[in-house]
């Protein structure tokens, strides 16, 4: 082994705990959304307006800097792919959690959305017309089972799906096809840039929402449901995704794009220290199921072929 070979491996390892740490910092800053949502809405704010008043203030700063870094505008069909992308992330899955989590659990919410990751997995290749094993999909339905089993199961009976269940179950399904459609635009526009070209296409309609839940739903919140309203509006929303897309971008992503399978894990921590939540057999038992079927449905989605060609740039 030559002296330079060793120094360009030591160079990509470095590159590839950079990448992995750049990923952690995302998915613990995006680990605090559902026990902060749940913070805000139980303490006074509106659904629709934690939902939607958090996306404008977001737009507001993406604004900002698309117009401070100079980027050029979508062209034809991005426009509407930039409204498929904020009709799942931007509207989609915030208001549909707001609403579910005003009964819901965050604990709960935290497990039914642990399915997400093998979701995006589905609806990648479904858009992609990806050829996979038959066993990615035996497992991430086995994973949406698991799922959608842990929902209608609470104290030990069976209660069926209650309506926050299908909230989440339908923030999922959004979710997950705004993340789809976004990996593959950032090819094209940039990975901060497609996120903040869809909160500015969805301003009009976040904001036209959240100044109507405020008009309808006056708020008498104090200071720490606003706190709450203040980190899901910057961070959740925003800049968090400066952290996660850089760790993408640094990657290897193969690597990287499976820390957010940790994200539910540390969801469930927060709100047993922020909500005082306790942990429950089944909440352990049930993210456990759900986070092995997602972890093992996205490896399986990934080729040899392709884990190589990334560990290999």
């Amino acid at each position: 082994m030559t002296q330079h070979s060793s120094a360009t491996r030591s160079g990509s390892g470095l590159l590839s705990r950079a990448g992995l740490l750049w990923g952690l910092v995302g998915v613990t800053a995006f680990s605090l959304t559902v026990p902060l949502t749940r913070v805000a809405v139980a303490g006074g704010l509106p659904p629709l307006f934690v939902g939607c008043g958090r996306a404008v203030v977001a737009a507001a700063l993406a604004a900002v800097a698309l117009v401070a870094t100079g980027q050029r505008l979508p062209q034809g069909r991005q426009w509407i792919r930039l409204a498929v992308i904020a009709g799942g992330v931007v509207v989609g899955f915030p208001v549909l959690t707001s609403y579910a989590l005003t009964t819901a659990s965050a604990g709960h919410s935290a497990v039914v959305i642990a399915v997400l990751p093998a979701a995006t997995a589905v609806i990648a290749v479904l858009r992609e017309q990806q050829s996979v094993r038959p066993r990615f999909w035996f497992v991430a339905a086995m994973g949406a089972a698991v799922a959608i089993g842990f929902a209608a199961v609470r104290g030990g009976q069976v209660t069926g799906l209650q309506w926050s269940d299908l909230l989440l179950l339908g923030a999922v399904v959004a979710a997950a096809v705004g993340y789809a459609e976004g990996g593959l635009l950032s090819r094209e526009l940039g990975a901060w840039q497609t996120v903040s070209w869809a909160l500015v296409v969805s301003a009009p309609v976040t904001g036209a929402l959240a100044a109507f839940s405020w008009w309808r739903q006056p708020s008498t919140a104090g200071a720490s449901e606003w706190a709450a309203f203040a980190y899901l509006a910057v961070v959740s929303m925003y800049l968090g995704f400066f952290a996660w897309y850089r760790g993408l971008a640094i990657g290897p992503m193969s690597s990287v794009s499976q820390i957010q399978l940790v994200q539910p894990v540390l969801t469930i921590c927060w709100a047993a220290i922020i909500l005082h939540e306790g942990l429950t057999w089944p909440v352990v038992g049930g993210g456990a199921a759900v986070i092995a079927c997602a972890t093992v449905a996205v490896r399986t989605r990934m080729s040899p072929t392709v884990r190589q060609e990334e560990f290999s740039k």
